[in-house]
């Protein structure tokens, strides 16, 4: 490395700190947080209001004191628009004797009505959609069951049970299912089969979804087209057409998607595996929201579509994941630290050598004995190509031509009056190449070094 020319030594080492510096940029500037974006939330750096995404209903409800009003006249008063129901003689053996009073609302109230219904300090229960809470509490599915008996059909049982026992201080009763599925009937199978035939989707009367987001479908089955079918809120305490394995068995290979009001459930290929994992992670994490507000069933479906990409990105069951583009510098990044280390070595161990020509001025390193003078080297370095080329042969030749066109380049830059930095470093260009021929003759004594000081000393 310390044989190079000083040119392309120098621009050897500059050009490894510059390629330091931009790994060292490149590796910071990757190291950026990421924002994970939930259901219900804009995308990255934006703001939504209230509103904004469709969760809130036309309904309204009335004034605290006309509440207050109601509640008083009696134990259960349900304003226009509730959708919640429930097993009355399940949830009146619970109350028994105790004055409990249940004021229910619907869904998708602004902040505001909802802090009118909260201000109604004469009900025990409030109930807005089919989110259960009274006191401190709030009552809360934690299972599959209790979410679809929830979703599906407005089914509050088993909320205001456990609800009322503990604001009774009385002991939990043993939970009951109260869902039922039925068969379809030929009618109804041949009316959705039909439409899904058709369009792939079907949209039962009542239903709010209009129309199947594309792209999350896309992501979340690449390889199939998605069937859709879209019902309303099933009525509470009647046996609901089960449509899934039916639908499955028509449309053999190819996935479907069932909603009954907010219930998302999944029928197709390898349904038995992670249908179930993405339903309770979906739920899981958004029950809460489904309960107070009036989601379109288009905006539930995007998200139960996107969380089924979770899944599937997560790799469990084996499922093919999702493409995902090849990307260099996530592959490169681990590299990087070791990039930067290298140039910032190379740069040091380069910068040797600069360092120890700075020692002298205007790049006289090799003049050991004092002799800094441009005529001086040239005569010295003359006199030895001189020598040399008595001796050389050969592989020698090519770097004594060399070293004597250097000598004639800083004999014409003296005679032009050019720096003498710039004549010094054509000499020590001429003295690295007639130094190579020295070594390829063999002689050890007519190495520039050697030379030079067994001229002063004579």
């Amino acid at each position: 490395m310390s044989r190079l020319p000083t040119g392309i030594h120098e621009t050897l080492r500059w050009s490894a700190l510059t390629l330091a510096v931009a790994i060292l940029m490149i590796f910071l500037l990757a190291q950026r947080q990421s924002v994970d974006v939930s259901y219900g939330q804009s995308p990255s750096g934006q703001t939504i209001t209230e509103g904004s995404a469709g969760e809130l209903g036309d309904a309204t409800v009335p004034s605290v004191e006309e509440m207050t009003a109601l509640v008083a006249a009696d134990p259960v008063v349900r304003l226009p628009g509730a959708i919640a129901d429930w097993d009355d003689a399940r949830v009146s053996a619970i109350i028994g004797d105790a004055d409990v009073r249940i004021l229910v609302a619907p869904p998708g109230l602004d902040e505001e009505e909802r802090d009118r219904v909260n201000d109604v300090e004469n009900a025990t229960i409030r109930v807005i959609g089919t989110n259960v809470s009274g006191g401190f509490y709030q009552a809360v599915s934690t299972d599959l069951e209790s979410w679809r008996g929830q979703f599906a059909t407005g089914d509050v049982t088993g909320l205001l049970v456990v609800l009322i026992a503990t604001l009774t201080d009385q002991e939990k009763p043993p939970e009951v299912e109260d869902f039922s599925w039925r068969d379809p009937t030929p009618a109804e199978l041949d009316a959705v089969a039909g439409d899904l035939r058709t369009t792939g989707r079907h949209v039962a009367d009542g239903a709010t979804l209009t129309d199947v987001p594309r792209q999350a479908a896309a992501n979340a089955f690449p390889d199939r087209t998605v069937r859709v079918v879209a019902l309303p809120q099933q009525p509470y305490g009647e046996p609901v057409p089960n449509y899934g394995p039916a639908l499955a068995a028509i449309f053999p290979g190819e996935p479907i998607v069932l909603q009954y009001g907010n219930w998302v459930e999944y029928h197709g290929p390898a349904a038995d595996e992670f249908a179930e994992v993405a339903a309770a992670s979906f739920y899981g994490q958004f029950s809460d929201r489904l309960s107070e507000y009036d989601y379109p069933q288009g905006n539930v479906l995007g998200a139960y579509l996107n969380r089924v990409t979770d899944v599937r990105y997560a790799g469990l069951f084996d499922r093919p994941l999702p493409y995902q583009p090849f990307d260099p510098l996530r592959v490169a990044l681990p590299a990087l630290p070791w990039l930067f280390a290298g140039c910032v070595v190379l740069f040091l161990a380069l910068s040797v050598r600069s360092v120890l020509r700075g020692a002298n001025p205007a790049g006289q390193r090799r003049n050991t004995l004092g002799h800094s003078t441009v005529p001086a080297r040239i005569a010295g370095l003359t006199a030895l190509a001189v020598e040399l080329s008595a001796l050389a042969g050969g592989p020698a030749n090519a770097p004594l031509t060399r070293g004597i066109g250097k000598l004639q380049a800083a004999r014409a830059a003296l005679h032009e009056e050019l720096p003498d930095r710039h004549v010094h470093t054509l000499l020590n260009d001429a003295e690295d190449e007639l130094d190579a021929t020295a070594r390829l003759v063999g002689i050890d004594g007519y190495r520039p070094d050697v030379y030079l000081r067994s001229r002063i000393a004579a």
